[in-house]
């Protein structure tokens, strides 16, 4: 059986380095394997446990240590761990942490251990493209995030609109008339907290699709960066109005758990968000199955959507010192059922090919996911710049300036500015 950690603080996490815990160690009837995880929860964690069992089954000899640290300390935490040289074989990486953990060496290149793996066949092509890349494999990802628009088919159908909105223009219009404060009805589930600067982006990336670079989604195809041009500021305004007249007044501050619940409660209509809501609101006992479903990403003037594509998946780490076993275990977590089971628990999209007949991704909410992915001149996959060394300062500088705007400190124009000239300064020094 498995056995989780909670890393609650530095200390411990001093204490398995210390003691050799996790690679470096053995068991009495074999090798002993430290795993981390980093976006950490108690079902997804139960979840994971029980595929580390599957896997032990499978390997009689090895055995899995699963280390969940709290999820909003978790990547100092394995940052902690990776430094040291010890306690970890395979962890979480994410495409916001592995520029970092690449670039200092704590990660090792899997092209010759995968090579002769069978389960790339069964890849689809978007999960070998980001495992496959031009400096070499550093993870298998596990599944896919992307942005879809939640709403309530009650709510929509009460104002007088036979179906979702398609545009953000069109989303404006149909939130505003849904507004109505005195019943405690709100149109939008406004993110103004943390991570606030990410659905901004997707606005703007929209109105400028037609001109949008693919592979860096902050710039346009002349190099210049989207937030310098003219169509910025009108996504900007269209967006910031959602706030003014269409969102509920405490969503200055919301991060994702208010604005899942506000969505969930029937407090708010609309929410744009990933599919990782689509398991949290059918888990609801607030909300019924047909009182809601999701709509592909809104469109721009130009009739189009970027859909920024995040991931993450599982590495190795450098210093592993059972190398062998370790690949293993990312293999089969990439593999067939069980690759499945953890893209449908978490609500990812797969990276498996054979989900393309399964009709648990092809019905119900998961269906606005195939419309895009079967119209892509019409919703864009495109890569935001989220592996550079700054990315983190980056969205701390962001969602500041939204509140600030939020608060009536700085204007549209003064945010754009100033997000143009960060990444302008930022893209000259590389």
């Amino acid at each position: 059986m498995t056995r989780t950690w909670k890393l609650f603080g530095a200390g411990l996490v001093t204490a398995l380095v210390a003691s050799g815990c996790g690679g470096s160690s053995g068991s009495s009837d074999g090798v002993t394997l430290q795993m981390v995880e980093s976006l950490t929860n108690p079902a997804r964690t139960q979840v994971l446990e029980g595929l580390i069992d599957d896997f032990e089954a499978a390997n009689p000899g090895v055995q899995v240590k699963l280390v969940s640290p709290p999820t909003n300390s978790a990547d100092q935490k394995i940052q902690q761990m990776l430094q040291s040289g010890k306690g970890v074989d395979v962890l979480e990486v994410r495409d916001t942490t592995v520029g970092p953990f690449t670039a200092n060496g704590w990660l090792e290149d899997l092209s010759d251990d995968l090579a002769p793996w069978p389960g790339w066949n069964d890849l689809t092509q978007q999960a070998v493209d980001y495992a496959k890349t031009p400096d070499g494999t550093w993870y298998l990802p596990y599944g896919f995030y992307g942005l879809s628009l939640f709403y309530r088919t009650d709510l929509v159908e009460k104002a007088g609109f036979d179906g979702p909105p398609a545009t953000w223009d069109e989303l404006l219009d149909q939130a505003a008339k849904i507004q109505d404060p005195g019943a405690g009805t709100y149109g939008y589930a406004f993110r103004g907290g943390t991570n606030g600067n990410g659905n901004v982006v997707a606005a703007i990336e929209a109105y400028v699709a037609d001109r949008l670079d693919p592979a860096n989604a902050f710039k346009l195809a002349d190099g210049s960066t989207i937030f310098a041009a003219p169509e910025a500021q009108q996504a900007v305004d269209t967006y910031f109005e959602l706030f003014e007249k269409a969102a509920p007044p405490s969503s200055v501050a919301w991060g994702y758990p208010e604005m899942v619940e506000g969505f969930a409660n029937g407090s708010t209509a609309f929410l744009l968000q990933d599919p990782e809501v689509i398991a949290t609101v059918s888990g609801s006992s607030a909300i019924t199955t047909d009182q809601w479903s999701t709509a592909p990403l809104l469109t721009g003037p130009t009739g189009k959507a970027a859909q920024p594509v995040a991931t993450a998946g599982w590495g190795l780490a450098a210093k592993s010192e059972h190398k062998a076993e370790a690949v293993k275990l990312v293999e089969f977590l990439s593999s067939g059922e069980a690759s499945t089971t953890f893209t449908k628990e978490n609500s990812l999209v797969p990276i498996l090919k054979t989900a393309a007949q399964d009709p648990y991704y092809t019905e119900g909410p998961w269906a606005s996911y195939v419309t895009m992915t079967e119209n892509p001149q019409t919703y864009l996959s495109v890569v935001q710049p989220r592996t550079v060394d700054w990315w983190t300062e980056w969205t701390q500088k962001a969602d500041g300036e939204v509140q600030r705007v939020l608060t009536g400190d700085m204007t549209t124009a003064e945010l754009l500015a100033s997000w143009d000239a960060y990444w302008t300064q930022k893209w000259a020094g590389q």
